[in-house]
């Protein structure tokens, strides 16, 4: 017997949490909201403006002047908050709502939040 809906893939079940916390949460000129997107491999994160719909800045763990202490993803997602947060702060935003994009604020989630605390960024 075959079932009325089809099972729901992994991604599509993130982009429906993503959805849910988007409801919740809204980036401002004032107070952009930092979100977070982790691949198998790398992990992005980028300060977005959502009254004008454009991001103010972008950083992965591919980018140029980031210092990674540690081996590991989570210590490169450590070191991309901690440069994002350094950009941030040169840009003269020092307040960020965070947004884990469906994600769970566990591993390398989490680990950008708090590079991003430590660098001075407060949530």
């Amino acid at each position: 017997m075959r079932p009325i809906h089809s099972p729901k893939q992994r991604e599509d079940r993130r982009y429906r949490r993503h959805l849910r916390v988007r409801m919740r949460v809204a980036g401002t000129a004032e107070r952009p909201r930092l979100v977070v997107f982790r691949s198998l491999k790398h992990i992005y994160a980028q300060l977005v403006n959502d009254e004008i719909g454009s991001a103010i800045l972008g950083v992965s763990d591919t980018s140029e002047g980031i210092a990674i202490e540690g081996a590991g993803k989570v210590a490169k997602a450590h070191a991309v908050g901690q440069l994002l947060a350094s950009k941030a702060k040169a840009a003269g935003i020092e307040k960020v709502v965070f947004d884990r994009a469906g994600y769970q604020y566990h591993g390398r989630v989490q680990a950008v939040a708090e590079g991003a605390r430590k660098g001075g960024l407060e949530f």
